[in-house]
């Protein structure tokens, strides 16, 4: 008895479907992007210095702790009023002599800090800590900075200082990039982000 022959798939269009599935899943699929905090770190020591003496009023105590309570000079404070309590920090200009501020325009109180360029921020967190709350902290204390450099900026050079990173950036900027980032770098001057971070408490 003849065998019959076993009937054949027809695959010779499989291989043009499986790649216009692979198409379509690159296109339609997201993929999630973890992002973080944007940190120059400092560079290395060479050599081990004593660190610099700096006086308690200017430093800016700032703490979260396990239950994401705010707390500022030990004094609890809304997530709302932080970014103000942080620039009129900044702003003070109590400074005398070699450490006066010049273009400060706070109350220079004289128990608050006394130039922005000597003046710190320091940032303590709890292990426990949310770190949701820990971003929103970070947040509202860079945008404290954000907020003097653009009106320093402003001042100098009659634009913000968001609109002269966006500028340093662009490719089609018409003007001196060589300029522009001495013109960044003296904003960064006047108002340089110190902002000290301690390690998260147990």
């Amino acid at each position: 008895m003849a065998r019959r022959a076993a009937p054949e798939v027809n695959a010779g269009s499989m291989a043009d479907i499986a790649f216009l599935l692979l198409i379509f899943f690159l296109v339609t699929t997201t993929i999630e992007t973890d992002t973080g905090i944007s940190r120059k770190l400092p560079p290395p020591i060479e050599d081990i210095i004593d660190p610099p003496i700096i006086k308690e009023r200017n430093i800016f105590l700032v703490e979260l702790n396990k239950n994401n309570d705010l707390l500022v000079e030990e004094a609890p404070m809304e997530l709302k009023d932080l970014r103000e309590a942080a620039i009129k920090f900044l702003d003070n200009g109590g400074g005398r002599g070699e450490d006066a501020c010049s273009y400060c325009q706070g109350d220079r109180d004289p128990s608050s800090s006394d130039n922005p360029t000597i003046a710190v921020i320091s940032l303590n967190n709890n292990r426990e800590t949310n770190y949701c709350a820990y971003i929103a902290v970070q947040n509202e204390l860079v945008a404290a900075y954000t907020t003097l450099r653009n009106r320093e900026a402003q001042r100098l050079f009659g634009k913000t200082f968001e609109q002269m990173e966006a500028d340093f950036k662009d490719v089609n900027y018409s003007g001196s990039k060589t300029k522009l980032k001495e013109d960044i770098k003296k904003i960064q001057f006047l108002f340089p982000e110190k902002l000290s971070e301690a390690e998260p408490k147990k």
